[in-house]
């Protein structure tokens, strides 16, 4: 839930975390400092995290109230971190946590954790955001280190310079071993994309893996990078992601969809080739199911 005030005469230069406690209906002023403190909460539209910070008349706030046990930290093991040059990182990010900050927190997004690795490694540089995995999808995200690399990593992206190997636990069977989606997506719903005539122009090669009859391992390679679309064009014919709920996935404790590899050339035209293995639970459906994922 967002709540949006502006600040009273009354609460004229009181400190954040009152004038949040007054205005907001059941948020107590610990509540409001927890909000600040992980990144949900705006003046003026940029980012306070400061909660003694004294607000005036006409400021408009707005916080990100989440359900309660909804948030957590992110702690990820060393071996999450898969790349490492001068230019850039790649990491293997967890499914279901975001990939950057969103109205409701920064911190526990793979943004603010990659500005903290930064950090720790006494550089003051931000993460740039560049391209972004859903929130249930785990795999490689790749963040520039230094602006100039933010310039040509995202000229890849944009470019389609870049490679991109997913793999999927689908439900069903495909009638054929390898096959190509090629399908304009737009917008269908607030969160939901379908296959409609006016959307964008979007491409997916698929191959099939692995299979039982009742599920089945895909590679997908996507050669446009339209939002959602290798959820869309799997849906499209049949063949939805097992855990993903907005495409009539099965129920699963996580969207079984992963990128795997990405392959891309960096200035000097070195060859990087980025992968990330399977987590543990997309690892154990995989195998549990009788299936192979390469």
């Amino acid at each position: 839930m967002i709540l949006r005030k502006t600040i009273t005469a009354e609460q004229n230069g009181n400190r954040l975390d009152d004038a949040i406690a007054a205005l907001c209906t059941g948020v107590s002023k610990t509540e409001a400092r927890r909000i600040i403190d992980r990144g949900g909460c705006t003046v003026n539209v940029a980012l306070v995290r400061v909660a003694s910070r004294a607000v005036k008349t006409g400021d408009v706030i707005e916080i990100g109230v989440m359900e309660a046990g909804r948030f957590s930290d992110l702690v990820l093991p060393p071996h999450a971190l898969i790349y490492e040059d001068s230019e850039l990182i790649a990491v293997n990010k967890p499914a279901g946590i975001n990939s950057q900050r969103t109205p409701y927190q920064l911190k526990g997004t793979l943004e603010y954790w990659v500005t903290e690795y930064f950090k720790a490694e006494g550089s003051s540089e931000p993460a740039r955001v560049v391209h972004r995995l859903d929130r249930g999808t785990s795999g490689v995200m790749i963040f520039p280190k230094l602006r100039q690399a933010a310039a040509w990593l995202s000229a890849r992206f944009q470019d389609g310079l870049v490679e991109k190997r997913y793999l999927a636990l689908v439900s069903g069977r495909p009638c054929q071993d390898t096959w190509v989606v090629d399908a304009p997506i737009g917008k269908v719903a607030s969160a939901r994309y379908g296959i409609v005539s006016a959307g964008k122009a979007s491409r997916t090669e698929f191959r099939l893996i692995s299979s039982n009859g009742e599920l089945s391992v895909v590679e997908a390679r996507p050669l446009t990078g339209r939002t959602h679309q290798i959820r869309v064009h799997l849906e499209s014919v049949g063949l939805s992601i097992v855990g993903d709920s907005t495409y009539g996935g099965a129920v699963a404790d996580r969207m079984m969809l992963h990128c795997a590899e990405m392959k891309l050339s960096d200035p000097k035209g070195r060859e990087l080739r980025l992968q990330a293995e399977l987590d543990g639970s997309f690892a154990q459906q995989v195998s549990s199911s009788g299936l192979q994922a390469a």
